[in-house]
C-alpha cells in the first residue's frame, strides 16, 4: 500500500509540473498550439464536406457526365469568380498597420511576414493570424475589429466638411495665382480630390504642372501648401531649368537667393515612370513617403501616355484591362487625396472621335496634322465630320472630379476652359506662357458660357488651324521691314 501511494503521489506531483496539454500534442507544444492544429483539422475536414457535397448535387443534376468532368468546371467556376482582394477590400485597405495604431511590436513582427498593410492582415484566416502574431482566438478577434475599423471609411456630415474647410481654408485648395481662375474654382485646385488638365500638344500641360509644383512649396501665408511634391514624369519632359525660371521670374522677392531655389528644388521629388505597371506600383507604394517626405501634391505627367503605348484598344480585350488599370489607379490616387487632403493633379491627351464611330489618337501625329485630324478624314479620301475630345474614354471622364482644358486660340494666345467642376461653371480664359508660367488675359474672361450636351468628356477640344499655322510660317519667316519677334513662345 505504501509503494501504491508513493506511485501515486509521485504521479500527481509530475502532472502538476508539467504543461497540461490535449492528446497528441506534442511535449513542450502547449495548449493553444495544439488547439490550433484541431481547428485546422475541423477547417479542412469542413471545406472537403462543402466540396463533397457541390460535386454531388451537380452528378445528380446531369447524370450523363463523369464525376471528373465535374470536378473540372467546378474548379474553373470556383477560380473565375474569385475576387482580387484589392476589390474586396476596397481601396482604403491599402492602408499601413503603423497608421492602424497596432503596437511597434506587433508591426515589426508582421512586417518579417511581409504584413504591412490592412489588405494583408485582412486576407489571412484566423488560424494564419494567430501563428503568425502569437496570440490567443480572442485577441486576434479584437486585432480584427481594431484594422477593419481603421480602413473603413468614416461617416462624416455635411457641417463638419464645411466647418473643417472654414477653420483651415489653405488645406481644402491650392492657389493657382490666377486670379480669375481661382475665383470661379473658390479658391484653386481643391484637395481631397482629382484634377485633370487636356490638351492638345504645346498648350502648355506640363508648363501648368511645373508652375503648381512650385506653388505647393510656397509658405501659407503665400498661398501655398509648404510642403513637397511628388512628381511622376511618363513622358520625360520635366525640366529642372524651366522650375527655376518659373520660381524666380513668378516670386522674384521670395526667391531672392539661390540657397531658397535650392530648398526648394530638393522638395520636388522626380519619378520617371514609363509602364503602366511601374507606374501603379508606384502609387501603391506612395502613402509611407507622404508621411515621411510631408508631401501635399502629386502629379503624374501624363496618364494617357503610358496607357496608349500598352493598350491597343482594337485589340480583343484590352479595353477591359485598360479600363481596370484606370480604375484601380483612380480610386488609389482618390484615397491618397482625400486621406491627406491633397491635390492630385493628372494629365490627359487628346483623341479625335469621327462620325462613324472610329477614333484617332490626335496628339500622337505631328502638330501639323491637327486640322485633318479634326475635320475628320476616311480611308476613301472623303472627309467626314469628327471633333477632338478628351483621351481615354467616357468612364475616365467620370473618374476625375475637375477637369481642366487647355486649347489653342491664335498665335500667342490660348484658351483655358473648365470643362467640369462640382463647384464652378462652364467658363473660360484667355492665357498666354511666358517666362513665369502662364498668365492670364486680363478683360477676356468668359465666365457665363454654356454649350449643348451634359457630358463633359464629348466637349470639343480647338486644335491649330489653317489660319493659325499661316501665321506660324509668316512668323517664322524673315520679315521684309527687318522687324523681329518681341515674344518668345513657350510650345
Amino acid at each position: 500500500m505504501a509503494g501504491i501511494q508513493e506511485d501515486s503521489g509521485k504521479s500527481k506531483d509530475s502532472a502538476s509540473s508539467e504543461e497540461w496539454r490535449l492528446p497528441g500534442a506534442a511535449p513542450g507544444k502547449g495548449q493553444e498550439g495544439c488547439l490550433v492544429g484541431v481547428l485546422a483539422v475541423g477547417h479542412t475536414h469542413l471545406v472537403q464536406k462543402q466540396l463533397a457535397s457541390e460535386t454531388a448535387w451537380t452528378c445528380w443534376r446531369q447524370p450523363s457526365r463523369p464525376v471528373n468532368a465535374v470536378n473540372q468546371d467546378l474548379t474553373k467556376k470556383r477560380e473565375s469568380s474569385r475576387i482580387p482582394p484589392w476589390k474586396r477590400l476596397g481601396v482604403m485597405a491599402a492602408k499601413k498597420l503603423r497608421r492602424a495604431r497596432l503596437s511597434q511590436e506587433l508591426c515589426e513582427r508582421l512586417s518579417r511576414h511581409q504584413i504591412t498593410t490592412c489588405q494583408d492582415f485582412l486576407c489571412l484566416s484566423f488560424l494564419e493570424l494567430m501563428k503568425v502574431t502569437g496570440q490567443s482566438y480572442y485577441d486576434v478577434q479584437k486585432l480584427l475589429c481594431k484594422v477593419s475599423r481603421a480602413c473603413a471609411p468614416k461617416m462624416q456630415t455635411a457641417y463638419e466638411m464645411k466647418l473643417r474647410k472654414s477653420v483651415n481654408p489653405s488645406s481644402a485648395f491650392l492657389s493657382t495665382t490666377l486670379h480669375s481662375l481661382d475665383k470661379v474654382l473658390h479658391g484653386g485646385v481643391p484637395c481631397g480630390s482629382l484634377t485633370e488638365i487636356t490638351g492638345p500638344p504645346g498648350c502648355g500641360k506640363t508648363q501648368f504642372c511645373i508652375m503648381t509644383s512650385v506653388l505647393a512649396t510656397l509658405p501659407v501665408s503665400m498661398g501655398g501648401l509648404d510642403g513637397a511634391v511628388i512628381y511622376i514624369d511618363t513622358e520625360s519632359a520635366f525640366s529642372a531649368e524651366r522650375l527655376i525660371e518659373i520660381a524666380g521670374n513668378r516670386f522674384p522677392t521670395y526667391f531672392d537667393s539661390e540657397e531658397k531655389l535650392f530648398c526648394m528644388t530638393r522638395s520636388i521629388h522626380l519619378y520617371r515612370e514609363l509602364t503602366c505597371g511601374s507606374v501603379l506600383k508606384r502609387i501603391m507604394s506612395l502613402e509611407e513617403e507622404i508621411i515621411s517626405k510631408k508631401v501635399k501634391l502629386i502629379i503624374i505627367d501624363s496618364i494617357a501616355s503610358v496607357v496608349r503605348k500598352e493598350f491597343d484598344t482594337k485589340l480583343q480585350g484590352n479595353l477591359i484591362e485598360r479600363s481596370n488599370f484606370l480604375a484601380r489607379g483612380a480610386s488609389v490616387l482618390k484615397y491618397l487625396a482625400e486621406e491627406f487632403s491633397m491635390p492630385v493633379i493628372l494629365t490627359n491627351q487628346i483623341t479625335t472621335s469621327l462620325s462613324n464611330g472610329l477614333s484617332i489618337e490626335a496628339d500622337l501625329v505631328s502638330p501639323a496634322d491637327d486640322l485633318s485630324l479634326s475635320e475628320g478624314a476616311s480611308g476613301s479620301g472623303k472627309r467626314e465630320s469628327g471633333c477632338v475630345t478628351a483621351a481615354l474614354g467616357n468612364t475616365w471622364s467620370h473618374s476625375v472630379n475637375t477637369r481642366l482644358i487647355l486649347q489653342y486660340h491664335d498665335l500667342l494666345t490660348r484658351q483655358l476652359l473648365v470643362a467640369k467642376s462640382p463647384v464652378a461653371p462652364f467658363s473660360a480664359f484667355f492665357y498666354t506662357i511666358e517666362k513665369s508660367g502662364l498668365v492670364l488675359q486680363d478683360g477676356k474672361d468668359q465666365t457665363n458660357l454654356t454649350w449643348e450636351g451634359t457630358n463633359p468628356a464629348l466637349q470639343t477640344i480647338q486644335v491649330r488651324n489653317t489660319t493659325l499655322k499661316d501665321t506660324l510660317l509668316d512668323a517664322a519667316l524673315p520679315s521684309t521691314t527687318g522687324e523681329t519677334p518681341s515674344k518668345t513662345s513657350y510650345l
